[in-house]
């Protein structure tokens, strides 16, 4: 009962990017996005091919968050000029597909690039906060798994008594 109320809790506290990113993009947009990179191969811009992560991280399909990260991943490593976007979004995108450690790390980065960003400052605190639900939930997970373990145990060690 205590981890529903710290849950609601942590929901009523979203940060403002986060609800955005539960809008995914209708297929016919994601389409729209996809056409345009596929329009400028063999060498899509690195705005294009920014848009379509952005489109990718929005969506409902774990595979295609996924895929976003990947592109928004080698986007920083090759695009210099994009860095504090793309350590936005990454931290967002990792976040959504739960990945809290690297969520953490990529907002952290962009926050010695730019101490005083409060939009980077609200998604690290989300983040904490996600990162403490998730932990207590374990917790309570693991306490009920192991009450039950001691339980079979203790009614084993009674029925060999007898």
């Amino acid at each position: 009962m205590i981890f529903l109320s710290l849950s609601t809790m942590f929901e009523k506290a979203v940060y403002p990017a986060l609800e955005e990113l539960q809008q995914p993009l209708s297929q016919e947009q994601l389409r729209i996005l996809k056409d345009q990179l596929n329009s400028e191969e063999p060498t899509p811009s690195a705005q294009t091919k920014f848009n379509y992560a952005w489109g990718l991280i929005k969506s409902n399909h774990h595979k295609q968050q996924e895929y976003g990260v990947q592109i928004l991943t080698e986007l920083y490593k090759s695009e210099k000029s994009m860095r504090r976007e793309v350590l936005y979004y990454l931290s967002l995108g990792s976040l959504k597909i739960g990945d809290y450690t690297n969520a953490k790390r990529y907002v952290e980065a962009l926050l010695e690039i730019e101490p005083e960003n409060q939009q980077a400052r609200g998604l690290l605190k989300t983040i904490d906060d996600k990162i403490t639900t998730e932990g207590l939930i374990g917790i309570g997970i693991a306490g009920g798994a192991l009450a039950v373990g001691l339980g079979l145990i203790g009614a084993l060690v009674r029925k060999n008594r007898k």
